[in-house]
């Protein structure tokens, strides 16, 4: 039965908050796991009870930290600064949407929808991106977290030489293996697609 209590609202002032909700001022609070400073706000990251931490006693920040703890707080939660692995889902004109599997290397336990939009894909000729030549359902993309979008889905960079697509098919169903930063080639077919490709490391 205590743990029946324990997930009523009203108890120990955690309440309940949901990504994009304010949290507080940065001036007064460091952003904790699931939260992350927005100028001068801090702000949750995830749906979970909000949780105020007292300041470590000898640092030099002495400031309080607020977390935000989810139901599922054991799986990784994207944050700002974050690079992600994602599947893309749907490619639309100005962009592109995918699923976050891994951040920072560890798997999510709950599901993260991103944003990639098209002056996000990549730092040079902007205004040239094509979505349809850079990504297609089904790839497999790292990237950088930029922020939490709207309708809960965070923005997602590839704008960097070391991100973008890491693997994809072919539509012949074969591999697709990089041969420039721009192309990809079927192992099957040997025909070309066009990716905004992740640099080889």
């Amino acid at each position: 039965m205590a743990a029946t209590a324990m997930e009523h609202d009203g108890g120990g002032g955690a309440e309940v908050v949901t990504p994009g909700e304010l949290l507080g001022a940065s001036s007064s609070l460091a952003a904790g796991r699931g939260a992350y400073a927005d100028g001068h706000s801090v702000r949750a990251s995830v749906t979970g009870r909000r949780r105020i931490l007292p300041p470590t006693p000898g640092s030099s920040d002495q400031r309080s930290t607020v977390e935000v703890v989810g139901h599922k707080a054991h799986g990784a939660v994207p944050q700002p600064g974050s690079v992600v692995i994602a599947r893309v889902t749907k490619v639309m004109a100005r962009m592109a949407s995918a699923d976050i599997m891994c951040v920072d290397s560890k798997a999510v336990k709950e599901k993260f929808t991103g944003m990639i939009r098209q002056q996000d894909v990549r730092a040079t000729e902007i205004d040239k991106v094509d979505m349809y030549q850079s990504y297609r359902p089904g790839d497999i993309v790292r990237a950088l977290v930029l922020s939490l979008g709207d309708a809960r889905a965070y923005y997602l960079s590839t704008a960097k030489n070391e991100l973008g697509v890491v693997s994809a098919q072919s539509i012949a169903g074969g591999t697709l293996v990089p041969t420039s930063w721009t192309e990809m080639q079927c192992e099957l077919t040997g025909q070309i697609e066009q990716r905004k490709v992740a640099k080889v490391e």
